[in-house]
């Protein structure tokens, strides 16, 4: 019997992954153990389709008073989730988008504890271009929360109806020079959103770093923009860090010199 093939000729391969899906999906446990054995040859953590939760977050910092870092915070909205999750956070919020910034303030108002900066963090002190996004999306009307100081490559392809029409200059400030210029001198949270610009905030924060507890960062092993780098490249630029738990586009980070956080709860917040 002849087999069937694609128009390229090649034989039809789907009805035996369709197949190994169904067989792994009876098999729970086997398919755990693949994922395992599939990421350790890989040599990645494995991926976690949870959610990120307040009671994870609060439990991994462990303090009610925490020093926050938001990193790209947009319009507000997980700024006002710290300050749902925390009695009395010191939280230092950076944003270089105007329309951001004015949605932010609209959002927050004025809260003693909160601070935030008309900056971008990078790796150098001075200006650089920031890539403005826009769009019509049904969450919002402007699209901008794609913007960044890096170029967009990828993501033009991946998120077509995403437009980078417009570049404007931003004051730009490495981590540790902002830190030291405001005597922060420990970091228990960093909440970062920066689309494609996380190495350029970890090469301008080498010090600071060292300082910082917990991390909780995007990344894309996509290059969506000029440059931008893997969550493997992420990993060995922050080798004094350990995953807690890697999301399909987020990952949790923990300087390996904490106390073991609650196993039960990383657990719970972990399966896939």
């Amino acid at each position: 019997m002849n087999k069937i093939k694609h128009k390229e000729g090649r034989p039809n391969t789907e009805p035996l992954f369709t197949w190994a899906r169904q067989t792994l999906n009876r098999w729970p446990r086997l398919q755990k153990k693949l994922k395992v054995v599939y990421y350790a040859l890989r040599r990645e953590p494995p991926v976690s389709y949870s959610k990120i939760t307040k009671d994870l977050i609060r439990a991994c910092v462990g303090k009610d008073n925490p020093t926050i870092l938001e990193i790209g915070c947009n319009d507000g909205t997980h700024t006002i989730w710290f300050l749902e999750i925390f009695k009395n956070p010191k939280i230092y919020c950076f944003e270089p988008d105007p329309r951001a910034i004015a949605n932010f303030k609209n959002k927050v108002g004025r809260h003693d504890n909160v601070h935030l900066f008309e900056m971008a963090l990078s790796d150098r002190n001075g200006e650089i271009a920031f890539y403005q996004s826009g769009g019509w999306h049904k969450a919002r009307e402007d699209w901008d929360l794609s913007g960044s100081i890096r170029k967009p490559k990828e993501h033009l392809m991946a998120y077509p109806w995403v437009k980078f029409d417009r570049a404007i200059t931003v004051k730009t400030v490495t981590l540790d020079a902002w830190c030291s210029e405001h005597e922060v001198e420990h970091i228990d949270f960093i909440w970062m959103d920066v689309q494609g610009a996380e190495i350029d905030v970890f090469k301008g924060g080498v010090n600071v770093l060292a300082k910082t507890d917990i991390i909780y960062t995007e990344y894309s092993n996509r290059e969506l923009y000029e440059g931008q780098f893997t969550l493997k490249q992420l990993l060995k630029q922050l080798r004094a860090f350990k995953v807690l738990i890697r999301y399909p586009g987020d990952v949790l980070l923990a300087h390996k010199r904490l106390n073991p956080l609650p196993e039960k709860l990383l657990w719970k917040n972990a399966k896939a």
